[in-house]
């Protein structure tokens, strides 16, 4: 595939057509005036399955018949508008309801605080409030209720005090509604201290505390760790699901699956059946410990005890299969769920997309989104972010571009997700002037690169040798407001050294110190094996030092270097000791290539009968050579003792084996 400089018409986005739409419901045709009633104009008000048509129909009778609308007619009217979240059509219809001398009920004006909630206009909500009396309506414990939950789900925290105080102003008194809201919303804003003294003040006040009281405070406890607390806490009130589903859910957040067996074990003691979400919640936190042998038989224990799965109890088996690299189970899994009649939500297809795409089955993952599509559940940005990614791991530009033009064409805006993985793919097929293209479309379409879009262009740049250009990348990184990390450094670091550019290199050095970047075990490991490949040992071994003493850990790649270093430079006893103590300490478990440069200095330094010897206790702790440690044996072999000795000796080792 190829694409010519300039303007890519593969990659540029384009946004959805708006499709012009006429309305197709004709206004109905008022019957006589004579044969209108309240009942009949309610019942076709109802049952008009278009809002705006039933607005036009309700405004008609209002202007051209003798038909006077009554509070139910009203109340039909603001109820459907709400529904829509049409919030002018419905502050137009108060208006006529003040012309028309009728004034507001309470239920009417709940539906109308209701639409800005779901409008997501809690500002406008209260100013409207205000304005209640205006209306005709006074305000009461349960429109304040609704009022109260419209600001909570709006994140109007400083705005419910006043509210509630108004309210106890007017000399209402707070019922477990009100209560519940204020504990949300302490919860919400992390003041648990209040939200429990809450729960003491409604008990003085004669209104006791129900199961939403206690489980969002319990829920709230988990949530920020305090699991004892929780449990002592949820004692005080009689044994719910509820309750214990929120502590199954804390105690399974904090990856302790036995005390979640014993919450489990405790609701059936005292009589409370275990119901879907508890369950779910097991079989998701041992699905994410890849324990899906133990999820399985929860679920059996599941269906035995007579509770229906769910979709989430379905997703939670499918990711645990995936997970664990099981896909025909996850697939098999899948197929049940349908046999079951559980209709799969966008959760669950993108689980097996994800699960498709890690296996590298991407024709499967791309036919999982067709059937999104077939089965009226439509592909999110997850699931176009999955698949392109799935085939960024393959270098497959076609595959990815193929799916980011559907995914622009279905309406979707490309995520930073979906962003970094296009440059990937780009970088993996040597585009790089698409590639920085793109990052300048980011912008463009107001989505910021991040440093891990301006590392992975850095690494591909440094990965094809590109190193000047990616150093240039590195001073523009600062223009689109965004600084580099330590991977960042670290990729340059191993493209100026796989460059034989030593000196640049020791200057970004200098500048990583500089700017008191935390340096990692990647970037020491990156640093000692340049100084390795430029033959400089001795320094390899001074950088192990300076990591020691910055208390960074050293890893199974750090040991790697440094056998080859001593052994490079002749310290193969040191060599020895420093490998047989690591591996007597089994807090690392220095692998074959350790052990194949270790033995290279052997053959080199000691000579062939130490390297026999070491290669018998490698063998008798279970390490075994791969080819390259034989090549380095046999060329051992060669160099001390002749065309012949190499043979007799291989055959004195393998027979004794």
């Amino acid at each position: 595939m190829y694409l010519r400089d300039g303007c890519s018409l593969l990659l540029k986005p384009r946004k959805a057509r708006i499709p012009f739409v006429l309305n197709t419901h004709p206004i109905p045709k008022p019957h006589s005036p004579g044969s209108l009633d309240e009942s009949h104009v309610i019942n076709t008000l109802k049952h008009d399955p278009d809002t705006t048509s039933a607005l036009h129909h309700f405004i008609y009778l209002a202007n051209s018949t003798p038909f006077k609308h009554t509070h139910s007619t009203y109340h039909i009217m603001i109820h459907k508008l709400a529904n829509a979240s049409q919030t002018d059509a419905i502050n137009y219809l108060l208006q006529q309801m003040k012309l028309d001398g009728l004034p507001c009920s309470e239920d009417s004006f709940i539906c109308v605080i209701n639409a800005y909630k779901n409008a997501g206009l809690p500002d406008q909500a209260l100013k409207l409030f205000y304005r209640v009396r205006e209306f005709g309506c006074r305000p009461t414990v349960k429109i304040y209720n609704h009022l109260l939950d419209v600001l909570l789900c709006g994140n109007r925290f400083h705005m419910i005090g006043p509210v509630y105080n108004n309210m106890k102003g007017e000399g209402l008194e707070p019922n477990v509604f009100t209560y519940n809201v204020l504990i949300k919303a302490l919860c919400k804003n992390g003041k648990l201290d209040a939200a429990c003294k809450l729960l003491v003040e409604m008990s003085n006040k004669g209104c006791s505390p129900d199961a939403v009281s206690y489980t969002t405070i319990v829920s709230c406890l988990c949530k920020v760790g305090e699991l004892e607390r929780a449990k002592d806490l949820a004692l005080q009130f009689g044994p719910l699901v509820s309750v214990y589903n929120a502590l199954i859910h804390g105690v399974c957040k904090e990856g302790r699956i036995a005390e979640a067996f014993g919450l489990m074990n405790e609701m059936v003691g005292k009589g409370v059946d275990p119901n879907v979400v508890s369950y779910s919640t097991v079989i998701s936190c041992l699905s994410d410990m890849e324990e899906v042998g133990l999820s399985l038989a929860v679920f059996g224990q599941m269906i035995r005890r007579g509770c229906s799965p769910n979709v989430h109890t379905f997703s939670s088996l499918i990711k645990g299969f995936c997970l664990g690299g099981r896909l025909g189970d996850a697939v098999g899994m899948w197929s049940l769920m349908i046999r079951e009649g559980v209709r799969p939500n966008v959760v669950v297809y993108n689980t097996l997309v994800y699960g498709l795409c890690s296996n590298g089955n991407m024709d499967e993952a791309v036919s999982i989104c067709d059937q999104m599509v077939e089965g009226f559940c439509r592909p999110n940005v997850t699931t176009y972010s999955t698949i392109i990614h799935g085939f960024t791991k393959s270098g497959n530009l076609q595959g990815a571009s193929e799916m980011w033009n559907r995914m622009i064409n279905c309406g979707w805006r490309p995520n930073v997700v979906v962003y970094t993985s296009m440059v990937a793919v780009l970088c993996q097929n040597s585009m790089f002037n698409h590639a920085y293209r793109l990052i300048d479309n980011m912008i463009a379409d107001g989505c910021s690169p991040t440093v891990v879009t301006f590392n992975t262009f850095i690494k591909g740049l440094c990965r094809s040798g590109r190193v000047e250009r990616a150093m240039r990348v590195l001073d523009q990184m600062e223009k689109y407001g965004c600084l580099p990390d330590i991977r960042t450094y670290n990729e340059l670091l191993d493209g100026l050294f796989g460059a034989n550019r030593f000196r640049e290199a020791c200057e970004l050095m200098r500048e990583l110190e500089e700017r008191k970047v935390e340096i990692n075990s990647v970037t020491y490991n990156t640093i000692m094996n340049g100084f390795s490949c430029l033959g400089k040992q001795e320094q390899v071994l001074q950088i192990l030092v300076k990591m020691l003493v910055n208390g960074v850990k050293p890893d199974a790649i750090t040991i790697n270097i440094i056998i080859y270093a001593y052994s490079k430079l002749g310290k193969v006893r040191i060599a020895i000791q420093l490998l047989d103590k690591i591996t007597a300490g089994k807090e690392l478990c220095p692998d074959i290539v350790a052990h194949t440069s270790l033995l290279w200095g052997i053959c080199n330094w000691l000579g062939i009968e130490e390297a026999i010897l070491y290669l018998n206790k490698m063998l008798n702790r279970g390490i075994f050579p791969n080819i390259a440690t034989w090549n380095v044996l046999v060329r051992g072999f060669f160099n001390n003792l002749g065309h012949m000795g190499p043979i007799r000796v291989l055959d004195d080792i393998l027979g004794n084996r």
